[in-house]
């Protein structure tokens, strides 16, 4: 990840502000548009979708860091975050349950992320958070 941590902290606290205030519900006249967890929000490199530019994930992105070495080339890497001890994924939670749990579970994760980040001493990537 570059930049430094109290960067990080304030982008992954502005994401789980989106999060609890409802950034991830379905768009007023779009019942069924999808609403990737990470995607284009602020957190995600890709925020600021350009016309006419694919959509890629690549080293500056804030997750990347969080990413198992075999998922980092998938078209949503940040979908295969380990989000708690069992390994569930927003991938694998997606895939079994609804946006709820997928939501729930990533709030967890980032405030587990916000506090270790805010106690650590030495500046860490996110993947480095303990459960």
């Amino acid at each position: 990840m570059t930049g430094n941590k109290a960067d990080l902290i304030r982008l992954l606290e502005a994401e789980l502000d989106l999060i609890e205030g409802g950034g991830y519900g379905q768009p007023a006249g779009q019942p069924n548009a999808q609403r990737p967890m990470f995607y284009h929000s602020l957190v995600c490199i890709n925020h600021w979708d350009v016309p006419d530019h694919d959509s890629e994930c690549h080293d500056n992105c804030a997750l990347l860091d969080a990413v198992p070495p075999e998922h980092k080339n998938e078209k949503l890497p940040c979908h295969f975050i380990p989000l708690n001890p069992a390994g569930d994924t927003v991938e694998s939670l997606a895939a079994r349950s609804g946006q709820e749990q997928v939501q729930e579970q990533v709030k967890i994760w980032l405030r587990a992320t916000i506090e270790r980040l805010k106690k650590e001493e030495e500046p860490l990537g996110i993947q480095d958070v303990q459960y």
